[in-house]
């Protein structure tokens, strides 16, 4: 990377020729000829490292070095004085300045310690990005994805969850529509506070009320107390609504007003009853088409769809299938006391070429039987649930539309060693490469090579 160096001098002199010194050895400079001019170019950012002459019209250097060291923490700032004193040194030193020069300055001590100061500087650069790298994969633990649909998933996600928004997660059923809103709330600032799920098609309306708003002793026959309904009890939180498009006009009317005027009444009451809830919802529907059939209130939809998050159908996310499944393999391996190595490449290549209309529920509901039926310690085609078991080898090799030229080419070797019942020989032969290029592509793409 090519680092960026502010220089803060009120003698045209001198900043013109540090300029010139750092650009001989590779820096980019911005000049600044008072502490106020620098302290604007600074606050536009892109700056790696500022040396700033001490004594200056206006914000001298000292101040415009507590300002960059409380804006940016660990940023190295040099100072440059003509009136250098112990003093002066052991203060700036105290407040944050990397070093401290006294002028003339030492024009090949500059250069090396600018350089020692830049190369720190990279090193706290990268330990951060690992860092938030690694933040990132422990918010994901519960999502597994490196496909771009995932990626893209994920991308949303983070840009969303901290703010205020309503969500409307859509998906088939089984996509893992639930992970998505928990990760939603672990990621936002609302995550030391409830976060309440209610699953709508599992409840008749009246049910349904009373669960969301609560209602009052004696509201209907069996209501012999007060209750709490899931907006109260997520106030401060969160509350997911699953399967959003189940609920019936009457409710939709009153989330709407919740949506708006963030209070309700319970059931049976008159009480106004306040609430700060983040709204989270999902769906398997198509809300526009259900809103033409009159059947879902517009109005609600758009308070609902501040933010949409899709998430892909396994079919359309193949390369996170092999990735999932050894998860899953991990997890029920362990929970039935198994040791399971892996998955045979011929089956592997069953799953990867399923259509999989169950999405991730129905993959893991697979990878559960094939360990429970497995005898050994790999899982075979013989392992898998019937539907995989008879899905034959018709010759032909299906690739997604959408799929990079890479993508392709790990398909069609894996699908043409599968063909060839793992003879590397004959599958080069057919794929007319040797068969040293062939193992080395079969590395390169983690190709069992057994």
């Amino acid at each position: 990377m090519k680092f960026r160096i502010l220089i803060a001098d009120d003698e045209k002199n001198s900043r013109e020729g540090l300029a010139s010194l750092l650009e001989m050895d590779g820096y980019e400079t911005v000049c600044a000829a008072d502490g106020q001019e620098a302290w604007q170019r600074f606050c536009k950012g892109d700056i790696d490292l500022v040396i700033t002459d001490l004594r200056m019209p206006g914000i001298g250097g000292e101040e415009l070095l507590r300002r960059i060291i409380a804006e940016t923490p660990g940023l190295p700032v040099i100072i440059l004085t003509g009136h250098g004193t112990i003093e002066n040194a052991v203060s700036g030193m105290r407040d944050g300045a990397w070093d401290f020069f006294t002028k003339p300055v030492n024009l090949d001590r500059l250069s090396l310690v600018v350089k020692r100061a830049l190369a720190n500087r990279e090193l706290v650069l990268q330990h951060r990005q690992m860092a938030e790298e690694l933040q990132k994969k422990r918010e994901f633990k519960s999502i597994l994805g490196h496909s771009r649909k995932m990626r893209e998933v994920f991308d949303v996600i983070n840009q969303a969850a901290p703010t205020k928004a309503s969500i409307l997660i859509t998906g088939e059923s089984g996509v893992g529509k639930e992970l998505v809103a928990d990760a939603i709330h672990e990621l936002s600032p609302r995550n030391g506070m409830p976060f309440v799920k209610v699953h709508c098609a599992a409840l008749s309306a009246t049910l349904l009320e009373s669960e969301l708003f609560g209602h009052e002793k004696g509201s209907f026959t069996g209501a012999v107390s007060r209750r709490r309904g899931r907006f109260e009890l997520a106030s401060g939180g969160t509350l997911f609504l699953d399967e959003i498009g189940e609920i019936d006009q009457n409710i939709q009317i009153k989330l709407l007003r919740v949506l708006q005027e963030k209070q309700f009444e319970r059931v049976g009451g008159e009480e106004t009853v306040e609430t700060d809830v983040r709204i989270v919802t999902a769906t398997n529907k198509d809300l526009k088409a259900e809103i033409e059939k009159g059947n879902f209130r517009e109005d609600l939809y758009f308070r609902l769809n501040v933010v949409n998050i899709n998430v892909p159908p396994l079919r359309e996310r193949k390369d996170d299938i092999l990735l999932l499944a050894a998860a899953f393999l991990k997890e029920f391996a362990a929970e039935n006391g198994k040791a399971i190595e892996g998955i045979h490449e011929k089956a592997r290549s069953r799953l990867y070429t399923y259509e999989w209309p169950g999405n991730i529920r129905e993959l893991r509901n697979c990878i559960e039987s094939a360990v429970v039926m497995n005898r050994g310690s790999i899982i075979t085609v013989d392992d898998l649930p019937p539907a995989l078991r008879s899905d034959s080898d018709d010759g032909w090799i299906r690739i997604a539309l959408g799929s990079n030229l890479a993508e392709c080419e790990r398909i069609i070797i894996r699908d043409t060693l599968s063909f060839c019942n793992g003879n590397k020989s004959k599958a080069a032969q057919a794929l007319d490469m040797s068969r040293k290029t062939l193992l080395r592509k079969m590395t390169e793409y983690s190709l069992a090579s057994d």
